[in-house]
């Protein structure tokens, strides 16, 4: 039979991540999402730079932002799963 545990520090650790997963990163993505879609409009910012930034860095950068915020969602669901796994199982 394979172990089964979670100390109290660990418990803590867990709230930690998820805390720092679903506030303090989800919301610097968002962020930073925000301020890349404001600046890859052109009445916004223009200029030789400005369409380097919309038309070669944004959309990848776009891109690699939401398959950040949907793996730390796909992560938080998998924390709480195990978590609540490893409680019914201990108790």
């Amino acid at each position: 039979m394979a172990r089964t545990l979670a100390t109290d520090e660990a418990k803590s650790k867990v709230a930690e991540f998820k805390s720092l997963v679903t506030g303090q990163l989800e919301g610097l993505i968002v962020q930073m999402d925000g301020c890349g879609q404001f600046l890859s409009e052109p009445n916004n910012w223009d200029g030789p730079k400005a369409i380097q930034f919309r038309s070669d860095l944004w959309p990848s950068t776009h891109t690699a932002l939401q398959t950040a915020k949907t793996k730390l969602d796909e992560l938080q669901t998998a924390i709480d799963t195990i978590l609540g796994d490893i409680m019914v199982a201990g108790s």
